[in-house]
């Protein structure tokens, strides 16, 4: 790809998803977590029915459940992430949702039998030592860090899925669809707890609408249109920056001390997502090409 644009374009969207983690953050201390995630999730639906109208209306059946079905894995990771981010530091949070990069092809290799080169083993190893020192980080918690690596998982598996049904349904309806079945599979867990209320103050609404719109519809757009523009690697490898951007945005706005051995943590982690990164992107990319010889 020759015009820088469309990946500035991606760094830019990494910069926002790297800043809600303070949002939400601090949202979280003022109302309740799936009223939150009801509320963000209604935003993006809503903003994205526009643009997925059209699609919606060709999609056949087994689009509709492959959607709705990914969309499932997507809830479970974003309830994940939000509930262990209420327990540990923005920094770690950041970090260990890029682990999805090394789990991605584990899961091609679980339920798929797709081979998995070796310098993925050697992300798998920096990722654990790094995890290992960021579970010492002043603030952050064992219980918190074990949440946002569930999310990692689902995360991976979602991607996983994505992989086998983009190519076959219109990307704009899934997106749809996933954004959607959060919000109903929220707005119930919401309902259930007596959580669900109308959002109040500044704080609140402004993670709502950064993170409904602009990290949820807008990102999610931005994404699908640079990733038509360049290659698969590139894209990835642009997203593993929404690790230190958290990083960054905890230190500066949260006002977050990792010390030594969180900031060793964080770079041996994001050392071990960088080198596991082409190995996924391989490893998909041949788990994707035996899907389509296979139908």
């Amino acid at each position: 790809m020759r015009r820088p644009g469309p990946l500035l374009a991606l760094v830019g969207v990494t910069a926002i998803w790297g800043v809600t983690f303070v949002q939400v953050q601090d949202a979280l201390a003022l109302y309740p977590l799936f009223a939150f995630l009801a509320v963000r999730f209604a935003i993006s639906t809503v903003a994205l029915a526009p643009f997925a109208w059209g699609s919606l209306r060709a999609l056949p059946r087994r689009g509709y459940a492959a959607g709705i079905g990914v969309g499932t894995l997507l809830a479970a990771a974003y309830g994940f992430q939000t509930a262990g981010l209420e327990l540990t530091t923005v920094a770690s949070t950041g970090f260990i949702t890029g682990l999805y990069v090394v789990f991605t092809p584990l899961l091609a290799l679980a339920f798929f039998g797709t081979p998995v080169p070796r310098a993925l083993w050697a992300g798998v190893a920096l990722a654990v030592v790094g995890l290992l020192l960021l579970n010492g980080v002043p603030g952050g918690s064992t219980v918190g860090n074990a949440l946002v690596l569930a999310n990692a998982l689902f995360q991976a598996l979602q991607i996983t899925a994505m992989e086998r049904y983009a190519p076959r349904y219109d990307a704009r309806a899934l997106t749809f669809l996933q954004m959607a079945t959060s919000f109903v599979a929220f707005s119930v867990i919401a309902v259930a707890l007596g959580d669900l209320e109308a959002p109040r103050g500044a704080t609140v609404w402004g993670a709502l609408l950064v993170t409904g719109l602009f990290a949820g519809a807008l990102g999610y757009l931005i994404a699908t249109w640079v990733q038509a523009r360049t290659t698969a690697a590139q894209a990835a490898l642009v997203f593993t920056l929404e690790a230190p951007f958290a990083a960054f945005f905890g230190v500066v706005l949260a006002d977050e001390v990792l010390g030594v051995p969180g900031w060793v943590g964080c770079a041996v982690m994001m050392a071990g997502i960088v080198v596991a990164e082409p190995a996924a992107a391989r490893a998909l990319r041949a788990f994707a090409q035996r899907e389509r010889l296979c139908r």
